[in-house]
């Protein structure tokens, strides 16, 4: 596969999971803005989503106060921010029109009708009466894509990197959510009705609420929904399940070129074993922050050894 085709392909899944990860983000957000009192807490709703999301640089450059109809604005529909939703769901369909022999009927469908439904937005739709059926909408055709290359497409080089993009940006989301509210289960004396909100809006970013509550049958506690995002391999959203998915994925890759392996491969190896082997009392003991942060930080690096292994022509 030429290395433009596999650049594509990686963004292609990339933009589709980044524009449902910013959608659900959003509905979280609007949530906790409804529950908590004051504007200095209601705005801190939506900082921390600009933070979770890695938009906080440009949203900042544009001198806007993070208040919900700024934040919203920037991140559903501007232009020049290039993880809004409607940037994504562009940037999806370019990539897809590129490769357009590589994926399947229905995955350029799914991409293209929602680009073209997307282009019909007008400023009404982002009002506060609508936004919530807007961003449903959202996280609907992204489900529908990642179905359509789930359950249709081949399992050859292609699918491999569809799925490589779909899980690095989901890994890095995952970890980026947990380390913004990360004061809010790092405490663990916190208590009370605010708290209990903040959990329970780390669960609903990932869509895990009920996962939580099926796994554990107990009440909600910042360890355990710590434990639940990072280490439990049922939780299709954990950092350790898609860190296993991308090994996966680089090992079935490698297969295909007879072997060949870079830093990516030993880098991967490496963050999943941790991963799979951690432990949840010595991830707390360490400093909760200190490594989100650290997982980040490497999930970027495994990003540009991917790039400078696969993807550079």
């Amino acid at each position: 596969m030429l290395s433009r085709t596999a650049d594509s392909l990686f963004w292609l899944g990339r933009y589709i999971e980044r524009a449902g990860n910013i959608a659900r983000g959003m509905q979280v957000a609007l949530r906790m803005a409804s529950l908590t009192h004051g504007v200095a807490r209601r705005d801190s709703a939506w900082r921390a989503l600009l933070i979770a999301s890695g938009c906080e640089p440009g949203f900042q450059a544009t001198g806007a106060p993070p208040t919900q109809d700024a934040v919203v604005r920037y991140l559903a529909a501007d232009p020049a921010n290039p993880s809004s939703i409607l940037s994504c769901i562009d940037a999806a369909r370019r990539n897809a029109r590129a490769v357009r022999t590589a994926v399947t009927v229905d995955m350029w469908e799914a991409v293209n009708d929602t680009w073209s439904e997307a282009r019909r937005s007008t400023a009404a739709t982002f009002a506060p009466d609508n936004l919530p059926a807007f961003l449903d909408w959202v996280k609907g055709r992204t489900i529908l894509f990642n179905g359509a290359y789930g359950d249709a497409m081949l399992r050859h080089e292609a699918w491999r990197f569809v799925r490589l993009g779909t899980m690095m940006e989901r890994a890095d989301n995952t970890a980026r959510v947990l380390d913004v509210h990360h004061h809010a289960l790092a405490d663990a004396q916190e208590d009370g009705a605010v708290a209990y909100v903040q959990w329970q809006a780390i669960l609903r970013s990932v869509s895990a609420v009920r996962a939580f509550h099926h796994v554990y049958h107990a009440r909600l506690e910042p360890r355990l929904i710590a434990e639940l995002l990072i280490l439990r391999p049922e939780l299709p959203r954990s950092v350790v399940a898609c860190y296993a998915r991308i090994e996966e994925t680089l090992d079935g890759i490698a297969a295909a070129h007879g072997g060949r392996r870079g830093e990516c491969h030993r880098l991967v190896g490496e963050m999943h074993a941790r991963l799979r082997f951690g432990r949840i009392e010595d991830i707390m003991a360490g400093g909760l922050h200190d490594f989100l942060t650290a997982t980040i930080d490497r999930n970027l690096e495994l990003g540009r050894q991917i790039q400078d292994f696969y993807l550079q022509a």
